[in-house]
């Protein structure tokens, strides 16, 4: 105890850049060594000398493989049974409890761990007792070994002493080869509060006639049904309900559900009656008993409902209600033949009244929308478009009959206004479109949507739409409390019709041969009286005329308002312009170059291949 030196010698040595091992000279703290002692090398040495003039110098046997021990002890694990014993102070029951462990030792790095196998409903933390490391031994800092784990001995961890009583066979096996010897093993102690709970009841039986347990126990979960009838159509909306009695044999209780069809437009509340035992005859009650009670007791009643009170094509009185059974299932049956010996279970048909058919009004039409398309309203909540005639539209897509329409108005600046009016023959419908006019204060454009139109006089049970045959040149027309008066049509009207004139009356076909002849005859007269080149100055005039007669059916062009854009137009005063720039200038004011006269004017009044005398054009708009 008094040392307090502990250095050590020096060992290593150098000679000739060298380094090379030595003997020590004295001992740890400087004490004096009296035999100088061999390294374990030297001790090797010496034992493996052998002659070596006979035999040669002899060789050193390898050493053996090294192996970790984190390697050779990898998921070895020593297992033991154990138990420890905890006092209970709290409890008038048990003094003490018994709770088994296990103890796992594990050989890889010398750690411990204890689990308390889980008991369920047990109450207590169990499982992981100690988690896994090195377990503390003593005071000094030593630690658990396997050496110091044996059957049949206490240990104690962190305060708690273990009694290990058993072990596995692996464990058994590798304790024994290392030459310990096991004690024997010893029985595992359980908890006497867990075995007094395992114990059976005790069974009583009760000396009574009537048991109420006895009737539970044979008539649970079997239950009587009957389909009533239930009739409420003296109060003000009344009507007769189905309805499930159910009679609960187990306790003689009654419940009633009512049957609930789709659509019925009630709620979903099928329990008309909880599940309770219903009253059928009360006691007479004295002037002093108040009326209202919050219970009803055996005090209260006479006689309850049994399931004698139950029959098919009888009344019964529940809670005020009077309910009509007219059928049961084939338990009932079954209950009934073998309880009470009936066999009379013909069921009661029942006869509904037929229901009134309501007719259906149809509102109105407000005016918004397609009749058709708006009338899909009233058929039901999610309206479904109306059906196409899909062959009507594929072999009409895209053939539309042209019309030229006027105003007909008080007014007298409306009746100058003129309007394009389209009809598809795809789906029958209508639009209206009103060219723009400069400087007339009146905007052009849509003046009506694509829609059908109905004739004056048509109603919504028998709509008839305006059809092809109905316009006519020279006809009215009632658009939405408008009238337009027809004054011209496409030439396609025309062919068309001409095309399928058995689809058509002769009379609006006829109408529109009247309104055409003129203007062939006047196409005939251009393509044979007027000559390409060397037209004197009687032929242009005659050309100028016919030009002017035809020019009388576009009413809305201004002889004025063309003369002043052309004159605007030439700036030095020529009188010559170019040709693009007067073909442009002649669309801009909607003058219609693709007539045949006209384009014919166009051509006689051309000055070589670029330019046009624009005065001989304008004698044919007067002002």
């Amino acid at each position: 105890p008094q040392k307090t030196s502990f250095h050590r010698s020096q060992t290593l040595g150098y000679k000739n850049g060298f380094a090379f091992s030595r003997l020590p000279t004295v001992g740890i703290g400087g004490e004096r060594l009296y035999v100088n002692q061999l390294s374990q090398a030297e001790l090797d040495e010496l034992s493996n000398k052998r002659p070596t003039l006979t035999y040669g110098q002899a060789k050193q046997a390898p050493p053996s493989g090294f192996i970790p021990a984190h390697v050779a002890f990898d998921k070895k694990i020593l297992k033991f049974d154990a138990y420890f014993q905890e006092d209970v102070p709290l409890s008038a029951e048990e003094h003490y409890r018994i709770r088994q462990v296990c103890i796992y030792y594990y050989l890889e790095d010398d750690s411990m761990s204890v689990i308390e196998p889980v008991v369920q409903n047990s109450g207590l933390p169990q499982g992981k007792l100690i988690r896994r490391h090195r377990v503390p031994k003593n005071d000094h800092g030593d630690h658990y070994h396997w050496k110091d784990l044996n059957r049949g001995m206490n240990i104690t961890m962190y305060g708690r002493t273990y009694r290990i009583v058993d072990c596995d066979p692996f464990t058994q096996v590798f304790l024994e080869s290392q030459g310990i010897e096991l004690n024997p093993p010893e029985k595992m102690i359980f908890d006497p509060y867990t075995e007094l709970r395992r114990m059976p009841m005790r069974k009583y039986i009760t000396p009574s006639d009537f048991d109420q347990l006895k009737q539970f126990l044979t008539y649970d979960k079997q239950v009587l049904r009957f389909y009533a009838m239930w009739d409420d159509t003296d109060s003000i909306f009344g009507e007769n309900r189905n309805c499930i009695i159910h009679y609960y044999l187990a306790d003689d209780t009654v419940e009633l559900r009512e049957v609930y069809k789709q659509n019925d437009g009630r709620d979903p509340f099928p329990i008309l009656i909880k599940r309770q035992r219903l009253p059928k005859t009360f006691v007479d009650k004295k002037k002093t008993f108040p009326s209202c009670v919050l219970e009803i007791s055996d005090q209260e009643v006479l006689e309850w409902y049994t399931a004698k009170d139950f029959a098919v094509g009888k009344s019964t009185t529940l809670l005020g209600r009077t309910f009509f059974i007219y059928d049961c299932d084939k338990f009932t049956r079954n209950f009934y033949r073998d309880k009470f010996g009936i066999t009379d279970f013909q069921p009661v048909e029942i006869k509904k009244k037929p229901l009134e058919e309501v007719p259906q009004v149809i509102p109105p039409y407000n005016g918004f929308g397609i009749l058709e398309d708006s009338l899909q309203n009233c058929f039901s909540l999610l309206p479904k478009p109306p059906r196409k005639d899909v062959i009507k539209i594929l072999e009409n897509d895209h053939k539309v009959l042209r019309y030229q329409v006027a105003l007909e108005s008080p007014n007298p600046e409306d009746r100058k206004r003129r309007f394009i009016l389209s009809y598809f023959l795809s789906d029958d419908m209508i639009s209206i479109y009103e060219p723009p006019v400069r400087n007339s204060g009146i905007i052009g454009g849509k003046y009506l949507g694509k829609t059908r139109v109905a004739k004056p006089g048509s109603t919504t049970e028998n709509a008839t739409y305006y059809e092809p045959s109905d316009l006519t040149i020279g006809s009215t027309i009632e658009v939405f409390g408008h009238r337009f008066v027809i004054t011209d049509a496409d030439e396609y009207v025309l062919n068309y019709m001409e095309s399928n004139a058995e689809s058509f009356p002769a009379a609006t076909l006829q109408s529109l041969r009247d309104h055409f002849r003129p203007r062939q005859v006047v196409k005939e007269t251009a393509n044979s009286d007027i000559p390409m080149l060397g037209t004197s100055k009687q032929e242009l005039d005659e050309l100028i005329l016919q030009v002017r007669e035809e020019l009388k059916l576009h009413n809305y062009l201004n002889n004025k308002n063309i003369r002043e854009a052309f004159l605007q137009c030439d700036k030095d005063g020529s009188g010559i312009l170019d040709k693009a720039k007067f073909l442009a200038l002649c669309d801009s004011l909607s003058v219609p170059t693709n007539a045949i006269l006209v384009n014919k004017l166009i051509d006689l009044c051309s000055c070589g291949e670029d330019k046009i005398n624009y005065h001989d054009f304008l004698r044919a708009f007067p002002s």
